[in-house]
């Protein structure tokens, strides 16, 4: 299994982008830590640091598109180079019942999708050309199904998770691994608080079993595994009946 020496982390200020950043670190790797909240960032490669690991900085918002290629170039100068790219960057708005809020939709499609393409096809074409590299895209099982507690977010997760299906399909001629972790409930800010739910994980956890996939070379892969159970029961339940769940 390979040793990541390199890796840009997107979303490294807070759950599991953080616990995924400081265990690369943690393991020699050279980590560039990437979110719009400079302050976060700090704390966060103060610790690295301080635990004897190299980490770098660099405050961005995924939505700014346009600045994403130069700053990907800056980073991959300052590493020396790239063995992986990690996007966990998401954001998570729960809609109340009869809210149809386009500004809260958009910004997590911006975040959770766009961010992601507009990353991964800057990471897809260096490791393209190098015919080596691994990424790494965090998306959720919330994109099995349309659930109506949540349609927004839950397209942004299917989405992600065909544009990354569709990565791997085209770059693994190249030697290129993409992969898709896909957990369940993780005790991180978006779940605090929540009632109902269970099989939780903390985010330390869910970044040890999403980077074991990644080094495996796994296509795709649930965190925890047992929630492929849980995927397999939503997929199967007929739309008439689905429709009527409060879920």
């Amino acid at each position: 299994m390979p040793t990541f020496q390199r890796a840009i982390v997107v979303g490294a200020s807070s759950g599991i982008g953080e616990a995924l950043a400081r265990l690369l670190a943690a393991e020699g790797c050279h980590v560039a830590l990437v979110a719009r909240r400079a302050a976060e960032l700090e704390r966060v490669a103060s610790a690295i640091r301080e635990a004897g690991g190299r980490a770098e900085l660099f405050a961005h918002d995924v939505r700014d598109f346009t600045a994403a290629p130069p700053l990907f170039e800056r980073i991959v100068g300052a590493l020396g180079g790239l063995d992986l790219l990690v996007y966990a960057a998401g954001v998570l708005h729960e809609p109340a019942e009869g809210e149809y809020d386009f500004e809260k939709d958009r910004e997590m499609v911006e975040v959770n999708l766009l961010g992601a393409m507009a990353w991964g096809n800057l990471a897809a074409a260096r490791f393209e050309a190098a015919r080596a590299g691994t990424l790494l895209g965090i998306s959720s099982i919330a994109g099995e199904r349309g659930r109506r507690g949540n349609p927004a977010y839950g397209t942004s997760k299917a989405a992600m998770t065909t544009y990354l299906e569709a990565l791997r399909n085209r770059l693994s001629r190249y030697g290129v691994r993409v992969v898709t972790a896909k957990p369940g409930y993780v005790d991180t800010a978006m779940t605090r608080g929540k009632k109902g739910l269970f099989w939780l994980v903390s985010a330390d956890e869910a970044a040890r079993q999403a980077l074991g996939l990644a080094r495996r070379g796994s296509r795709s892969g649930f965190v925890p595994r047992r929630w492929a159970l849980v995927a397999l029961a939503i997929r199967s339940i007929p739309s008439f009946l689905f429709r009527r769940l409060n879920v």
